[in-house]
């Protein structure tokens, strides 16, 4: 379960064609606060796999026609067609790129609102959604994921000194194991790794990074199935048999977590390092780790000082509220 043999690979398509609706009018500001909604239209939702399809949903049962942008065809997979949904394949290509979407779009009608469901991570993306919009006067709204509770059984978190002024230590209570939360990769340096068997769910593009700082013994990654993931990893100093190729699998699986939990069996690993991104990914995690007893390393979310508050997925609905 590592590797070439459940490599399996993954294309991206060329954007299509959206279908808009009346013109957007400007002047409210970006944000969720908008006490003059602009007129009825279509939604563009800028998101993936995580909450993307299942607000998708909800805003076509009340009526919306949407556009919806994915990076890759796997996440276009996970949205159903739908007669009121256009289906975007392929990364923004910055700025100009988003720009001249929302001024194209508004020569057919426009977007009513376009909605920030990127990744938390994403945080490229969604900097330059809020610099376009914010000089387009285009309303803009950011989903934000609920944070993933701390499991019962495990303990709360205290500070941690020794692994840098941004990180933090459950001690663990009784045997139970423990979480640390690394305000950055750097913060690997000051835990006690040594001996133990890293697993790294991080993503491939800061894999090198993790492991220049990690003092672990042994270092294994789950990465996406794309040659451009397995480049890096192996770019990385991670050979065959420490790679996992597959997709996060979601919540719907009729098997949430068991190839996750076959990998950290597998390989017999200590600890885990994922990123506290909210959602099924950090919810599995959290519960692999209290189930099999193994250390949770969370990277902290990062927060751009200049972003909006978002909004979690029911208060984002009501914002959104229903087309006129």
């Amino acid at each position: 379960m590592h590797g070439p043999e459940i490599h399996q690979g993954l294309a991206a398509d060329a954007g299509q064609s959206v279908q808009v609706g009346p013109p957007v009018q400007a002047g409210p500001p970006v944000g969720p606060e908008l006490p003059h909604p602009p007129p009825a239209g279509a939604i563009w939702l800028v998101s993936g796999i995580g909450e993307g399809p299942r607000l998708a949903r909800a805003l076509l049962a009340r009526g919306w026609r949407l556009r919806v942008s994915v990076v890759g065809e796997a996440a276009g997979r996970a949205y159903s067609p739908h007669p009121a949904l256009e289906l975007q394949v392929g990364a923004l290509a910055g700025r100009g790129a988003i720009a001249a979407a929302l001024v194209a779009a508004r020569h057919q009608g426009g977007f009513r609102w376009v909605v920030d469901g990127t990744h938390p991570f994403a945080e490229r993306i969604s900097a330059d959604l809020l610099a376009v919009c914010r000089r387009l006067d285009q309303p803009l709204l950011r989903l934000q994921r609920p944070p993933v509770p701390v499991p019962i059984q495990a303990a709360s978190t205290v500070p941690l000194e020794s692994a840098g002024a941004g990180s933090s230590l459950s001690p663990g209570i009784g045997g139970l194991p423990r979480r640390h939360v690394l305000s950055s990769l750097a913060d690997l340096t000051g835990l006690d790794l040594g001996g133990k068997r890293l697993l790294l769910a991080i993503g491939a593009r800061r894999l090198g990074e993790a492991l220049a700082h990690s003092p672990a013994k042994g270092h294994f990654a789950r990465i996406l199935p794309n040659p451009a993931a397995l480049a890096l990893a192996r770019a990385a100093g991670l050979g065959d048999g420490q790679l996992a190729c597959l997709h996060p699998v979601g919540a719907a699986s009729p098997t949430p977590g068991a190839i996750e939990r076959a990998l950290c069996r597998r390989w017999g690993i200590d600890a885990v390092l994922c990123r506290q991104s909210g959602g099924v990914t950090e919810t599995l995690w959290s519960e692999l780790c209290v189930e099999l007893g193994l250390e949770l390393l969370l990277l902290r979310q990062p927060r751009g000082d200049d972003q909006p508050p978002g909004l979690e997925f029911s208060a984002l609905l009501e914002a959104l509220g229903y087309p006129a």
